[in-house]
């Protein structure tokens, strides 16, 4: 007989109840999904180009790696939100996210600042307008390449980026439109898939690399092979207005721009009626202010002001393929809190146009992005 009745038993003599094969599976799940989305806030997220922009750096199809190390990575901004779902749920199309919940712009240090020509993925800033209103970080991700950094004077001519008075190296596989002539013979239709040279329905004007073009020079065929560049003060009812789209600059374009000085962190810019459309969307949108314009004077939070400090890094973001590309020079500036990650390299790469047996692009694995 047990006369210590009232003593507990020792829990290690117990046996261990055995999980049932739900609960396994359950706790599986939920680890695998904890682990996943710490890897791909904190590390490393896979990525998808879905246009243009930036070919032949990049292809549609491409698939790459983004590394959230380099620039340091963002905390969640929208944290109550559905795993692996960016803004939208797959088949109902509702938000895969709930904005009752916000919390402060973060970024854990990282590797290194970004520079220019360092291809970035960011979240795209217009979707802060009607009809989207989304957060920060469940805007749309678009990938584009760095133009201009923080404190730069940046502009365009003739399409070559110039920055603080120097032009930018452009990239080997970056495109433009250009004007071709021949001299009556027939082109061999191999020839544009030999060269890469995309020639579209809605443009007269093939897309093509400087080396295509050089390539196209030496053949007998073409009388003329030259870029197509929208001149200097002038406006083609063809184009896209550009950034500001304001009066005062209603004749830059896309191909002769600026100069307009990126927002840095820390600047003071003096506030006028020629500066103003240029940063009015950054003091608001971006950074939360009041902004009103009563006759002679600006207001920012219902006071006077004649200057503006930024508290937030900006940055001037274009694609390779300039002629196709809705970028800064239409949009404007790219805040820091929308800095996504780097692009590191190209995983996978699958053409849907080609036959099946060529569908991937083999040369393109494992390709790194420069």
């Amino acid at each position: 007989m047990n006369w210590k009745f009232w003593e507990k038993k020792n829990k290690e003599d117990q046996p261990k109840k055995k999980k049932s094969a739900a609960r396994e599976w359950t706790d599986a799940i939920i680890f695998a999904v904890v682990a996943a989305t710490l890897i791909r806030t904190l590390f490393i997220e896979a990525y998808t180009i879905p246009t243009e922009s930036m070919e032949r750096s990049l292809l549609v199809g491409d698939f790459l790696f983004v590394s959230k190390v380099n620039y340091g990575a963002r905390t969640p901004m929208t944290p109550i939100a559905f795993p692996f779902a960016h803004h939208t749920m797959p088949i109902i199309g509702t938000k895969a996210y709930w904005d009752g919940v916000k919390l402060p712009y973060y970024r854990l240090p990282g590797l290194s600042d970004i520079k220019k020509g360092d291809v970035v993925v960011f979240n795209y800033p217009m979707e802060a307008d009607s009809p989207f209103y989304r957060p920060v970080d469940k805007r749309e991700n678009y990938i584009k390449r760095c133009q201009g950094t923080p404190g730069d004077t940046l502009s365009i001519v003739d399409a070559q980026v110039f920055v603080n008075g120097k032009a930018n190296p452009n990239p080997p596989e970056g495109q433009i439109n250009y004007e071709l002539q021949t001299n009556g013979t027939e082109i061999n239709p191999k020839i544009w898939e030999e060269l890469n040279v995309t020639i579209s329905d809605y443009s007269p004007y093939p897309t093509m690399t400087k080396a295509s073009a050089d390539a196209l020079k030496k053949m007998g065929n073409f009388t003329m092979v030259k870029p197509h560049i929208s001149p200097k003060d002038s406006v083609s009812l063809m184009e896209e207005p550009v950034f500001p789209k304001d009066k005062h600059y209603e004749k830059w374009n896309q191909d002769n721009y600026g100069p307009i000085i990126v927002p840095k962190k820390g600047w003071t810019v003096k506030l006028d009626s020629l500066n103003l459309p240029f940063y009015k969307r950054a003091i608001t949108v971006y950074e939360g202010n009041k902004l009103e314009v009563n006759g002679n004077d600006i207001l920012i939070n219902g006071a006077k002001a004649g200057s503006y400090t930024f508290k937030m890094n900006y940055y001037w973001m274009m694609g390779d393929n300039r002629h196709n590309s809705l970028d800064s020079r239409f949009w404007g500036f790219v805040p820091e809190d929308h800095v996504v990650g780097k692009a590191l390299f190209v995983w996978m790469s699958w053409d849907s146009n080609a036959s099946f047996l060529n569908k991937i692009r083999w040369s393109r694995l494992f390709m790194g992005i420069h």
